[in-house]
C-alpha cells in the first residue's frame, strides 16, 4: 500500500541529483517513483533515513538501477513516505552516487532521455559558458533555509572573491540565492573542491568559535549570488548549552572535513606519500561493522582507511578528542559501513551514548542542523573524490 505522496515534480525542472539531496537532507524514509514516457518501465528508489538503500528499474537492481535514471532529463517523479521492507543492498553514500552518475553521464556511459543537454541533466549550472565543465562536480544543496539566524544579507558578481584562502574571519554564511565555487592552491594550480548551492554554508564551524580564524579554501562567485549573514553570537549561544560529547563531536566532524579536504589536496598534487601508516597497525572497525557504538578518543590515534580499485587509501588520522563509530544522524562516507578504523598500540577511547546525541542532534536549531548535515555532505563528496584521485581519476 503507497504511503503519503509528500514531494513530486518533473524531472525537466529538477534532476536526479537534486531529488537525492532533497530527500538525504530531510532523512526521509520511502519510495520514489520515476516515469519517462520515453521508456516503457519505471524506476524505483528506496530510501530510509535519507540514504539510498536498494532501487529497480526494468531487469535492473541495487545501485545498477539507480545511474541510468541521471540520463532521464523529461518525465515525471513522486515520493511516498512510508515505512520501507527491502534489502539493504546499496552501500555507496548518496554523494558518491551523485558523483559517480554525473560522471558516467558525461562521459558517454548513459543514455541521454529527454530534450536537455548532459550538462543540464547533471545538475551542473552553468557559470561561464566557455569554461569546459565536463567531468565537474555536483552542486551540493541544501534543505530551506531558516531565517531565524539570518541577520544581514550580501551580494556578490559572478567571480567576486567572497573568502580568500589564508585570510581570516569570522563570519558565516548561509546561500540564499545562486551558487558558490570552493578552491585550494596546490603545486598544480587550483584545485576546485566543491561547488555549493542554496541551502550550503560558506565558512566552517570554527568560524563562529575562534577568534581570529584562518580561512583555509578561496570561495568565489559563479554566477550572482545573494548570501545569508548568520547570527554568530546566536549560534554560538546555542553551541554552549549543548553537552561536551556533542560539541567534541561537532569539532570531530570540522576537523575531518579540513583533514580530507588536505587529502584530496596531497592526492591532487600527487604529494601524499603512505609511509607504511597502516602498517601492524590494530583493526577495530572493519567496514559494514554490526557495532553501533560511537567513541571518543581520550589518547593515542585511529586512522580511517577506505579501500578502493586500487587499494586502501587512509583518509584522514584521528585525535585526542575527535570521534569515531556509528554515529546515527551523520553519513560520512567513512565508517561504520564504508570505511575501517585501525588504531595505535596506545589508543584509548571513552563510549558515546549515541541516543543521548541524537537526542541532542534532534533538538538542535534548524540552522545549526542544516550546518552538521551540510559538513556532512561536504565530507562524504570530498571523500569520494579522494577515493577516484587514488584510482587515477579527475574532476574538473
Amino acid at each position: 500500500m503507497p504511503g503519503e505522496a509528500v514531494f513530486a515534480g518533473d524531472l525537466s525542472f529538477i534532476g536526479l541529483a537534486d531529488i537525492l539531496q532533497m530527500l538525504g537532507s530531510n532523512r526521509s524514509t520511502g519510495v520514489v517513483r520515476i516515469t519517462t514516457k520515453h521508456v516503457s518501465s519505471h524506476g524505483l528508489i528506496y530510501f530510509k533515513d535519507g540514504n539510498p538503500i536498494n532501487a529497480t528499474n526494468g531487469p535492473l537492481q541495487g545501485i545498477e538501477a539507480i545511474y541510468p535514471l541521471f540520463g532521464w532529463a523529461e518525465g515525471k517523479f513522486v515520493f511516498h513516505r512510508q515505512k520501507v521492507q527491502v534489502e539493504d543492498v546499496i552501500r555507496s553514500s548518496r554523494m558518491e552516487i551523485i558523483l559517480d552518475g554525473m560522471k558516467m553521464l558525461d562521459e558517454g556511459l548513459l543514455a541521454k532521455i529527454g530534450p536537455k543537454s548532459a550538462t543540464e541533466v547533471s545538475g551542473i549550472e552553468s557559470g561561464d559558458p566557455k569554461h569546459d565543465r565536463k567531468g565537474g562536480l555536483p552542486i551540493i544543496k541544501g534543505p530551506l533555509v531558516d531565517y531565524m539566524y539570518v541577520i544581514d544579507e550580501e551580494q556578490f558578481r559572478d567571480g567576486e572573491q567572497i573568502v580568500t584562502e589564508g585570510g581570516h574571519g569570522n563570519w558565516i554564511w548561509v546561500i540564499l540565492e545562486g551558487s558558490v565555487t570552493i578552491t585550494r592552491q596546490t603545486p598544480n594550480g587550483p584545485m576546485t573542491l566543491a561547488r555549493l548551492g542554496e541551502g550550503c554554508f560558506v565558512g566552517a564551524l570554527a568560524s563562529f568559535l575562534l577568534r581570529g580564524h584562518v580561512r583555509s579554501a578561496t570561495v568565489t562567485a559563479t554566477g550572482d549570488v545573494q548570501l545569508g549573514v548568520l547570527d554568530a553570537r546566536r549560534l554560538s549561544g546555542e553551541y554552549a548549552t549543548l553537552s561536551s560529547d556533542f560539541r567534541g563531536l561537532l569539532l570531530s566532524l570540522d576537523g575531518r572535513l579540513r583533514k580530507i579536504t588536505d587529502r584530496v589536496v596531497e592526492l591532487y598534487s600527487k604529494e601524499y606519500k603512505n609511509n607504511g601508516l597502516a602498517k601492524n597497525k590494530r583493526l577495530v572497525m572493519k567496514e559494514d561493522s554490526p557495532k553501533r557504538a560511537v567513541y571518543a578518543i581520550t589518547g593515542g590515534e585511529a586512522y580511517v582507511m577506505r579501500r578502493t580499485a586500487k587499494g586502501y587509501v587512509p583518509l584522514l588520522t584521528l585525535g585526542e578528542g575527535d570521534v569515531f563509530g556509528n554515529v546515527p544522524f551523520v553519513d560520512l562516507g567513512h565508517e561504520p559501513r564504508r570505511a575501517r578504523v585501525l588504531a595505535s598500540d596506545d589508543l584509548k577511547v571513552d563510549k558515546v551514548d549515541s541516543e543521548v546525541i541524537t537526542r541532542e542532534y534532534d533538538g538542535l536549531s534548524a540552522t545549526l542542523r542544516n550546518l552538521v548535515d551540510s559538513m556532512a555532505a561536504c565530507v562524504s563528496l570530498t571523500t569520494t573524490v579522494a577515493c577516484h584521485l587514488k584510482e587515477g581519476k579527475r574532476f574538473g
